[in-house]
């Protein structure tokens, strides 16, 4: 009759768990920091795409700078993307019927809360996004 013998095995999951729980923790991090950035890119995206329809619909240059400045806005309140430092340029410069309005957005963006990656502090999204004009819209 063979006897096994039991070796102690208390602690060896302590120290299995002091070694996987950093790296499980920097994955985590990688994932919020990935995610962090697509969705940052996507509002950029989609606010200067809806700033260039909004731009698309007005009559005058002044009009429709506004519009797109206020749409970009808007845009990236309500998606929760705070921009450190932005800017959003409408080139109204052909914005006649059958033309093009075209926006650009870019954002600078805070990723301070995934730090611990030792990626940069701020991000920066830039999206431009063109506009034609309707060619049977009436002039002023």
């Amino acid at each position: 009759m063979s006897h096994h013998v039991r070796r102690d095995e208390r602690g060896s999951i302590a120290a299995e768990v002091a070694v996987i729980a950093p790296a499980f923790v920097f994955l985590m991090l990688l994932v919020v920091y990935a995610g962090k950035v697509a969705e940052a890119d996507a509002v950029v995206e989609r606010a200067a795409a809806n700033a260039a329809r909004a731009a698309s619909l007005r009559q005058a240059p002044g009009d429709a700078e506004r519009d797109a400045q206020e749409t970009v806005s808007g845009n990236l309140a309500t998606a929760g993307v705070a921009c450190v430092d932005g800017s959003t340029v409408v080139d109204t410069s052909d914005l006649r019927p059958g033309g093009t309005v075209r926006v650009t957005v870019r954002c600078e963006a805070s990723m301070s809360d995934v730090a611990l990656l030792g990626v940069p502090g701020r991000q920066t999204f830039t999206a431009t996004a063109v506009e034609v004009i309707d060619r049977y819209r009436s002039e002023p």
